[in-house]
Formats: structure tokens, C-alpha cells, sequence
């Protein structure tokens, strides 16, 4: 039996994995979490075959952050990413981190339980599409773009400055200080080599990191 624990915020979403699991032979929902903290101290006490992430959180470390913790404290934990956001804006970060596969939010219950018996044989998972924006071109601009080379607490001020959100609020969400941010967003900002707020939105729009 392969024993899986989901973190999620969204109660719908964890009982959804609950029913699509626990109707397989071979995989059940033996925990969940609502966040980073309860998760990290729920794999503390027990091991899980598989843990499934969320990468989106409205307080707290986001997923990357949390699936860094995972593999800092447990090396040899299989993390198994559930995202709402598009394979090519997040995958390759969550793999280059450690996740054993990457799964978006809307997938057949089919592939979700494919993905799990993947990745807790000891596998990588990733969609075909997913599959094959890798091996087309690992060298393209798309995987090269800017903003791929920002660190992953730069990517995340991108994220929330480009959306319209200050320094302060961007500084208080993050659990860090506005200068802290500030210094955050000047190293975007040469890095991407933009001149104000409004070039950071235009690139964020261009490149599908915000609607």
C-alpha cells in the first residue's frame, strides 16, 4: 500500500485527492496538512511513501520554499507537486528542487494515481506535454528566459510586485523587512534589466507570469 500525505489550503482540494486515492486498491490518504509548519511536523513524527504539494499559499513559505525544507531535513522524501500554475511557469523550478514529479490541478483522477505509483517506485513524473517541453530544447529561450535565473525569493517579489502589491504588503506576506524586499527588487530589476514597476509589469505580462 503506498501511504500518501497531501499539504493543501483548500479543504475541497484535499478531499478531492481523498475520494480519487482512496477508491484505488494500492494508495491511500493517510494524512494532510494545511500548510508548510503542520506538514513538516506531521513528516517529523511518521514517514509517507509519497507527499503530495500545493505551491500556492496565502501566508507563509510558498511550495518551493517548503519542498527545499523537505529534502533539507528528509533527503530521501518523494514529493509529488500539485499546482494550479502551468507546467512552464513552475515545473522546472520544483524539479530543480528536488520534486519527483509535477502534476497541474485539473489532471484526470487517472493521472493523479499514475503519478503517485510513478514517482513511489522510485520514478520521475511529468506530463507529455511537460515531457516533451524538456527534451525539445533544454538550451531554448523558454527555459533560459530571465527570469529563470532569478533566485527563488527574487521570482516570488516578481510575483507579488507585478500583481500591483507594495513593498510593504509584498514585505509582510513574505515574512521579511520592505528594505529586504526592496534590495530584492533591485536585483530584479538589473537582472532583468527593466527601469521601473511599470517594465516589471509589461515583462511579467509578456512572459504569462500574471493574467
Amino acid at each position: 500500500m503506498i501511504r500518501v500525505i497531501i499539504c493543501d489550503d483548500h479543504p475541497l482540494v484535499r478531499e478531492g485527492v481523498r475520494v480519487v486515492v482512496n477508491d484505488s486498491k494500492d494508495v491511500v490518504l493517510e494524512d494532510e496538512a494545511s500548510n508548510g509548519r503542520e506538514l513538516l511536523e506531521k513528516i517529523r513524527r511518521r514517514n509517507f511513501d509519497v507527499i503530495i504539494l500545493d505551491i500556492s499559499y496565502p501566508e507563509g513559505p510558498d511550495g518551493l520554499e517548503i519542498l527545499k525544507a523537505i529534502k533539507a531535513e528528509r533527503p530521501r522524501s518523494t514529493v509529488l507537486v500539485l499546482s494550479m500554475h502551468p507546467e512552464e511557469l513552475s515545473a522546472v523550478r520544483a524539479l530543480r528542487d528536488g520534486a519527483s514529479g509535477y502534476l497541474v490541478k485539473g489532471s484526470r483522477p487517472a493521472e493523479l494515481l499514475a503519478a503517485i505509483r510513478k514517482v513511489a517506485a522510485g520514478g520521475k513524473y511529468v506530463s507529455p506535454a511537460l515531457a516533451e517541453l524538456l527534451a525539445t530544447d533544454l538550451e531554448s529561450a523558454r527555459v533560459k528566459s530571465a527570469h529563470e535565473q532569478l533566485s527563488d525569493q527574487e521570482y516570488k517579489v516578481l510575483c507579488q510586485l507585478s500583481v500591483g502589491k507594495s513593498l510593504s504588503v509584498t514585505a509582510r506576506e513574505m515574512g521579511l523587512s520592505p528594505s529586504t524586499v526592496g534590495t530584492y527588487r533591485s536585483r530584479i530589476m538589473s537582472k532583468l534589466g527593466l527601469k521601473n514597476n511599470a517594465d516589471l509589469v509589461r515583462y511579467a505580462l509578456k512572459n504569462s507570469l500574471i493574467d
